[in-house]
């Protein structure tokens, strides 16, 4: 009796255990639902559009400010969004080292001076000199030339010192050109090193912004001169943007700002087109934003979604 109860339970114990099973493995083998797409991608304007990638910039792209020597910073005289005129003062460079160097060049002149003079009225007491055989010719003469030898040691001296103020111009690191400071990556006390890839400091013309559009080179041969434009900001479909043609870059280059997509290989070779744009009503620009662009005939519409 005790036995068939065993049996039994077991039984219907391993049945249980089947069913728990197969339940689990069903549970398991549900999918996850995709999650919801935040933005939905721009859509073509038009169906023959060339689709790229692009990039803001400032208009007339964006100025790196180097440092013509490696030094220390003394000084640091914008920050971000001050906008600087041609010549203004952006870096102040450690000038300690020329400073002393053109006080000694300096205190050279003086001592040149005097050297000059010294021999300036030698000179003149022996032309003076009537009498011939009191004082010859070669003596005048020697006198002579040792004149013109300090007088040109005193003309190189005032060259170094020329020199020198020259190379603490340069220490003073200024805008070439009118602007608007777009970031500062250097602080009082810190060392830059000329030629560095990272620029201490960037400026660029915001009144206008441009976009540097990636043209695959297999695209390459439909684009012609002047094609118009549209773009969408990552991430903002709702707002097409109408371009204005600027020029297409004629070198075809590698490209160095890569999608992530599975079939983007590394040597793909891009030609550049630049478009001009001016932000539009509730559009905020900032340069270094990614931008898609579809090139062609396009019609624009107030939304595209």
């Amino acid at each position: 009796m005790w036995s068939t109860i065993f049996s039994r339970f077991t039984f219907w114990l391993a049945l249980g255990g089947i069913a728990a099973a197969i339940l689990f493995m069903r549970q398991a083998n549900v999918a996850e639902p995709m999650p919801e797409v935040p933005f939905p991608a721009p859509k073509k304007p038009m169906e023959h559009a060339i689709a790229a990638s692009g990039l803001v910039e400032a208009f007339g792209e964006n100025v790196s400010i180097g440092v013509p020597v490696s030094a220390l910073v003394v000084g640091v005289k914008v920050k971000v969004w001050d906008r600087v005129k041609t010549g203004d003062v952006l870096l102040q460079l450690d000038d300690r080292e020329l400073l002393a160097r053109r006080g000694v060049e300096k205190a050279r002149i003086a001592e040149l001076e005097a050297a000059v003079a010294r021999v300036e009225e030698q000179l003149k007491r022996l032309q003076s000199v009537t009498d011939s055989g009191a004082v010859s010719r070669e003596v005048v003469a020697t006198k002579s030339a040792d004149l013109r030898v300090v007088q040109a040691e005193k003309a190189s001296a005032e060259a170094a010192v020329a020199q020198t103020d020259i190379l603490l111009g340069r220490l003073s690191v200024t805008a070439p050109r009118d602007g608007t400071i777009l970031q500062v990556d250097v602080r009082a006390g810190e060392f830059v090193q000329a030629g560095a890839a990272d620029p201490p400091i960037i400026l660029g013309d915001l009144d206008y912004y441009q976009v540097r559009a990636d043209i695959d080179e297999q695209l390459a041969p439909q684009v012609k001169e002047g094609v118009p434009a549209v773009g969408y900001l990552k991430g903002d479909t709702s707002h097409p943007l109408p371009l204005e043609f600027v020029r297409i870059e004629p070198f075809v280059i590698p490209k160095v700002s890569l999608t992530g997509a599975s079939n983007e290989r590394v040597d793909t070779r891009v030609l550049q087109v630049i478009y001009r744009i001016k932000s539009g009503p509730g559009v905020t620009l900032y340069p270094g934003q990614q931008m898609d662009l579809y090139l062609g005939k396009v019609t624009l519409v107030p939304s595209l979604e």
